[in-house]
């Protein structure tokens, strides 16, 4: 469950309060979702106890700290859902889920994992992926999305695109566009060639995205 914010918090506390989420925003961008607490605590240069008193559980301050970004990411499959065209709706929601995972790691590791405990966001994220399955059906009703799509291969598309590891933000951006580009064409009911965006050179080392 979020922690809600009482009115009567005094500044110092509120400042604290804020500086936590930017940190933990930044970090778990970074790093994903495996940071302990107590490191998001020293970065903010706080401590322990005063994490916990805004945030009793890591469920609470990720679910927090992305509410934002959840936000975004149902008005993205909301503008789809209003295009006139599904496939263009779903291109869109396809390069847009690719591209704020390149971006921010943090948010999609959360998306998927859906904490048991963060009620709230698990709302928010089942709506969503019943909008996109909705979305998937009427652009297979237009003929336009292979008709043996699922649901679950969103899933895949999170999993693979995540394993993208590149040397610095712009070039994983990049390289995830690309990515973007292959899926969907490869997801056309009628495939189609088109031209894909600008190719990245990426290192084949394992720790390619540790400097991220």
């Amino acid at each position: 469950m979020t922690t809600p914010l009482p009115h009567s918090l005094r500044s110092d506390a509120r400042d604290n309060r804020e500086r936590l989420l930017a940190v933990a925003r930044t970090t778990f961008a970074e790093r994903g979702l495996d940071v302990a607490m107590r490191e998001i605590a020293r970065r903010a240069e706080v401590g322990p106890a005063t994490l916990y008193r805004h945030f009793p559980t890591k469920e609470a301050l990720v679910t927090e700290a992305f509410r934002e970004q959840m936000t975004a990411c149902t008005a993205i499959v909301d503008e789809a859902l209003a295009d006139p065209d599904p496939w263009r709706g779903f291109c869109l929601v396809i390069e847009a889920v690719c591209e704020m995972q390149a971006r921010d790691r943090g948010f999609t590791a959360a998306f998927v994992s859906a904490f048991p405990r963060a009620i709230d966001f698990a709302a928010d994220r089942g709506q969503a992926l019943g909008k996109v399955a909705e979305l998937a059906r009427r652009a297979k009703a237009a003929g336009k999305l292979r008709p043996d799509f699922v649901p679950d291969d969103l899933v895949m598309v999170l999993m693979a695109n995540g394993g993208i590891r590149a040397p610095s933000p712009p070039a994983s951006v990049a390289a995830s566009r690309r990515f973007a580009a292959l899926l969907i064409q490869g997801m056309r009911a009628e495939p189609a060639l088109s031209p894909l965006p600008p190719p990245v050179r990426l290192p084949l080392s394992a720790d390619a995205g540790s400097r991220r």
